[in-house]
């Protein structure tokens, strides 16, 4: 019996983001609380001013908690515009109901002992305490006049102080909810990018592990079938070296990280070490040529970037002709800090038979890849050129910047 075992898929929560919602709210209320401190120090019963306002600041901070879990409810998932059209209608709310709730609270609340005192335009000597006001008249005893809670007053009264104060804890609620949406926002385009830029890389390590275990059947039945016959004509010397050629050009490859950066030296090296196996393969009609300045041999480039436009170089110029064909990897370095490579291949006495060598067909990689790799690592800084010569024959021409860091 087979058993198949398999994750359970992970549900995300409507309320992943609560700790930034948590801190953005407590971040609001404490900067209020802050202009409250500092406007009650400039009385003198700042502990009254205090006390009141703490029981506003925890209604707002209750009803803001509300307006988030209004959002995450009825708007969890959806677009920004859905979302922000109900946080407006929470906001809208919350700022109705914490007037709602001052006014109530009001009868409960003492009034700051602060005492104002002023000479109306009348001449009379005003002092204001708390919720009394204390008039001095010329000849007549004082008028003391007490004002009324504000659930003691008519209804449309209430209906306008409570209006006042919906529009100022609108402003407030509304300020934090466009906060919350934008801080979302860019959290969404964030992750986006994050998820693009992670497809991207895991497409690209895909494309690279492709090209790290890629084994050209045609190369390796042909390198054996190669092997057999020097092993069967008795030239022993030749199939071991061939074998080896073998043996290391593998390991090299199979244990070289393709997302990595190697030398122009080396990567030289690891395509010598294929030509070589090919050589034996066609003794006669391959000729190589390989002109690498010294100055270039430490400059860096993606690993493994030559080895597509080779293998085609081989495949459709080499075994496709009847004739000697010259492969030449050839470096240059340019006056702008660039260095240019040219993979090409001719017929060795000449002529316009055309090779087909750098076409991206074959190795499902190819020149594509080349191009491509290309683009991710150096960007506009580098070029890929290909197509037939002139003087006949087939060239690959890749300009990249000199680096010599890793």
């Amino acid at each position: 019996m087979t058993m198949f075992m398999s994750r359970a898929p992970v549900v995300s929560s409507r309320f992943d983001d609560w700790p930034q919602a948590v801190k953005s709210i407590l971040g609001f209320w404490f900067f209020y609380l802050l202009t409250v401190v500092a406007r009650a120090f400039l009385g003198h019963d700042p502990l009254t001013v205090l006390e009141n306002k703490a029981l506003t600041i925890s209604a707002g901070v209750v009803l803001t908690f509300a307006i988030y879990g209004a959002i995450k409810l009825l708007a969890g998932g959806a677009g920004l515009r859905r979302q922000a059209l109900v946080a407006g209608i929470s906001s809208f709310v919350a700022a109705g109901a914490l007037a709602g709730f001052l006014i109530t609270a009001d009868r409960y609340q003492d009034k700051p002992h602060d005492e104002f005192q002023y000479v109306s335009k009348e001449g009379f000597q005003v002092t204001e305490v708390g919720d009394q006001t204390r008039i001095e008249r010329p000849n007549a005893p004082p008028l003391v006049v007490s004002y009324p809670h504000a659930t003691d007053l008519p209804a449309y009264e209430q209906f306008r102080i409570a209006a006042d104060a919906m529009v100022v804890w609108l402003f407030f609620f509304v300020a934090w909810s466009a906060y919350y949406l934008a801080t979302e926002a860019q959290a969404q385009v964030l992750t986006a990018q994050r998820r693009a830029a992670e497809a991207e890389t895991a497409a690209q390590a895909a494309q690279l592990q492709a090209l790290r275990y890629q084994i050209n059947p045609h190369f390796l039945f042909n390198t054996l079938n190669s092997l057999s016959s020097l092993v069967m004509t008795g030239r022993t010397d030749r199939a071991e070296a061939m074998l080896l050629a073998l043996s290391t050009f593998f390991r090299t490859s199979l244990s070289l990280d393709p997302g990595a950066n190697v030398t122009l030296a080396e990567e030289i090296d690891l395509q010598r070490l294929y030509l070589d196996i090919e050589k034996a393969r066609f003794p006669d009609r391959l000729h190589v040529e390989i002109e690498v300045p010294q100055e270039l041999e430490q400059a860096r480039l993606p690993a493994l970037l030559l080895q597509p436009i080779v293998e085609n170089a081989i495949k459709y110029g080499v075994s496709k002709s009847r004739k000697a064909v010259v492969l030449r990897i050839e470096a240059r370095h340019l006056d702008d800090h660039r260095m240019v490579l040219e993979i090409s291949n001719r017929l060795k006495n000449g002529g316009r038979e055309e090779l087909p060598a750098a076409t991206h067909e074959g190795t499902g990689l190819g020149l594509a890849n080349v191009c491509q790799r290309l683009d991710t690592r150096f960007g506009s800084r580098a070029s890929c050129r290909f197509g037939a010569m002139t003087s006949g024959g087939f060239k690959v021409a890749i300009t990249m910047p000199v680096e010599t860091n890793a």
